[in-house]
């Protein structure tokens, strides 16, 4: 691989760019959880097909969300994102804390690459594999039950706006826990109940109004409303009002967690 050398402007010192630096970073964190794909693709789905048996089965037949939506076609779209938003965070998040924990991280911190390079070799295996759980999800049930495709680019937006979210909320968790308890209580406490009370089995719309307003309050239920709008070309409020919402979560994610790898935040010892 080759490099590059460039003038840094004003201290006359080189900085060293690597061109193969973020394939090389992407590729590693992608087999990272490919090697491990029963655990890392796989549980997640047979978990939420199981989520989808249990409600669909207690639940079908016994409402219609958006006035004519069955239930269990609205259940599949949310589950798919909650799989998405959940296995983004646990990619970056898992990688980066057990970096610091095993001691290897250093040699990610003596290579070449800048703090964008990393952000976006990790954010994007994170990302793949969001993607790649939310999409199995999808092809499975639709075997059992059929689904709407009402604006396709709406949920390749949203699909990719909610990994890319929380792939960079898992850099920002990785950097800041220094032992698994905490990465453990950063995901049970906070990842896990977003993504339960962000719409993924219920339409907000039919919460009492403190909830409701309190559901608005959730970055994770526009993430889902979108993602779900473009199925059914229906949700709870606008999609370029969750777009918005979905554009802000990435920027301030997105910032925090470059600014914190500029600074070597908790990184360097």
């Amino acid at each position: 691989m080759s490099f590059t050398h460039a003038a840094q402007g004003g201290g006359g010192q080189d900085t060293r760019y690597w061109s193969g630096g973020v394939w090389s970073l992407l590729r590693k964190e992608v087999l990272r959880f490919w090697k491990v794909g029963l655990q890392t693709l796989g549980a997640p789905m047979i978990s939420s097909l199981l989520y989808l048996l249990i409600f669909s089965h207690a639940m079908s037949g016994h409402m219609r969300m958006f006035g004519r939506v069955p239930y269990t076609s609205f259940l599949i779209p949310g589950l798919a994102m909650m799989s998405v938003l959940q296995n983004a965070f646990a990619n970056t998040s898992s990688s980066l804390i057990q970096s610091k924990i095993t001691g290897n991280l250093v040699f990610m911190l003596l290579s070449p690459l800048r703090a964008g390079e990393m952000f976006i070799g990790y954010v994007g295996a994170s990302v793949a594999r969001g993607l790649g759980v939310g999409a199995s999800l999808l092809v499975v049930a639709w075997v059992f039950v059929p689904l709407q495709w009402t604006h396709p680019l709406w949920i390749v937006v949203f699909a990719l706006l909610g990994a890319s979210m929380l792939g960079a909320l898992g850099l920002i968790a990785g950097i800041w826990a220094e032992k698994f308890d905490q990465m453990a209580a950063f995901q049970n406490f906070l990842i896990v109940p977003a993504t339960f009370l962000s719409g993924v089995f219920y339409s907000v719309n039919a919460l009492p109004p403190f909830w409701m307003a309190a559901s608005h309050l959730n970055p994770f239920f526009y993430l889902v409303d979108g993602f779900r709008y473009g199925f059914f070309g229906a949700s709870d409020v606008s999609p370029w009002l969750s777009l918005l919402a979905a554009l802000l979560g990435n920027a301030v994610c997105g910032g925090i967690a470059l600014n914190w790898l500029h600074r070597g935040y908790k990184l360097r010892y």
